[in-house]
Formats: C-alpha cells, sequence, structure tokens
C-alpha cells in the first residue's frame, strides 16, 4: 500500500522539472547505496515491469519494488509494460509492493477501464502511458482518471536510442488535452526515453514537467552541477 500523503502530486514542484530518476540506470549490484546517493536529488523514483512480451526487455518485480519501499520515502513510480492478460493482477501485486502511482499504457485499452478501478479501490495513483506512435489522441478519454500522463521519446524498453523528432509536438498536443479536460486534480505531464543533454531543453519547453533520468543523472560527473542545470531550465 502506498505510504504516501493523498495529496503528494499536488505537493509536487510547480517552479522547477521535477526530477524523477529510473532505477534501471542506477548500479543494481549496489542499489542500496546508489539510491542513497542520489536521495537528495530525488522527486520521485521511476521502476520500470517488463514481461519480454509487451516490451522486449525483461524487468522488474514486485519484490523489488519492496525492497526499494523499505529504504526509501519517496514516491515510487511503476511503469508497467505487460500484456493485457496479467496487468490486473501485476497492479495488485505491485500496488501491495508500496507503490504510489501506476501507470499503464494506452495500449491496454482492452484492460484499462479494469485497471484503473483497481487503482482507484487500492488507492494508488493512475498514469498511462503513450508509445512513441501511438496517437495523442487516444489518452483524452482517460485523462480525468489519471494523475501523470507519460509520453515515449523513444521505441519501448530499449535504452540507448535517440529521441523521436515529433517528441516535442506531441507533449504540446498532450498538454493541450490535459489543459482541455479542465480536471481539477493536478496531471502531470511526463516525457520518456531519449533524455539527453541536448534534448532535455526541447522537452522542457515542449510543457513536459518530468523527465525521467536515467544515465543523465545516475552518470553525471558531478550530480550537484547536473540537477542545478536541469532545475534552471
Amino acid at each position: 500500500m502506498s505510504v504516501m500523503s493523498p495529496d503528494w502530486i499536488d505537493d509536487l514542484p510547480r517552479d522547477r522539472l521535477i526530477a524523477e530518476f529510473s532505477v534501471w540506470s542506477a548500479d543494481l549490484v549496489r542499489l542500496g547505496e546508489d539510491l542513497g546517493r542520489v536521495d537528495p536529488y530525488v522527486d520521485i523514483l521511476h521502476i520500470d515491469v517488463a514481461d519480454g512480451h509487451f516490451a522486449p526487455a525483461m524487468l522488474f518485480f514486485p519484490d523489488l519494488v519492496a525492497a526499494v519501499r523499505k529504504i526509501s520515502a519517496r514516491p515510487i513510480h511503476v511503469h508497467l509494460m505487460v500484456d493485457d492478460d496479467i496487468i490486473l493482477s501485476q497492479i495488485d501485486q505491485f500496488a501491495d509492493a508500496g507503490s504510489d502511482l501506476i501507470s499503464i499504457h494506452v495500449e491496454n485499452d482492452a484492460v484499462a477501464d479494469a485497471a484503473l478501478e483497481i487503482l482507484d479501490r487500492r488507492e494508488v495513483a493512475a498514469g498511462m502511458v503513450l508509445k512513441v506512435d501511438t496517437p495523442v489522441e487516444r489518452i483524452k478519454r482517460f485523462i480525468p482518471r489519471l494523475r501523470f500522463v507519460t509520453l515515449l521519446g523513444t521505441a519501448i524498453g530499449v535504452k540507448g536510442q535517440g529521441l523521436n523528432e515529433a517528441a516535442g509536438d506531441r507533449l504540446l498536443q498532450a498538454r493541450q488535452l490535459i489543459e482541455e479536460a479542465g480536471t481539477k486534480r493536478r496531471t502531470i505531464l511526463a516525457a520518456d526515453g531519449g533524455i539527453r543533454e541536448h534534448t532535455v531543453s526541447l522537452l522542457r519547453q515542449s510543457r513536459a514537467e518530468t523527465l525521467v533520468l536515467g544515465s543523465l543523472a545516475f552518470n553525471a560527473p558531478s550530480l550537484d552541477e547536473r540537477m542545478t542545470w536541469l532545475r534552471e531550465l
């Protein structure tokens, strides 16, 4: 069960980029130590989950989330990249493990309504992610039920790719849909994939409120200098 206040998303920074750190880029051999190192800079910990079918990678599992929950007081955002037939059971397992926010994919539309109902019942914040080639309009009907909307800027589940050239325009389109929805609760717009020194300004200018930071944060020569720069964007 989530350990965060129900208002934790509303309390996230509004005057700077929200710092969402991807655990996939941490030192997995010394995970506790590495998360402790970056903790002063983190607003959200992002944990990817992939089944090897919906996405080509295979990572991570509920026990890892439960272990991270024991050593970190930061909100945990689980991004589920799994097939429809297991997604509902996965939501329950990751909610039990201590997730504060669980994002499913809009491409899971056959089970999306049931998934969002479980998240609401479990009192876990709901998010939704769009693959890089999925029309942004598909998110529209779900927005009133979401706290996070994340747009992928690269092919799903593969590290080291360049940012898709349409990423900025897609973020602007998503922001417009969020504003048109007129939801009273805050809905965060996030960018994930292709986050590099030369792309972050474009993504921020395209109204992303958070970027899922991987090697850009964990491998920074000086994390203090890197985060100062990011927060000034």
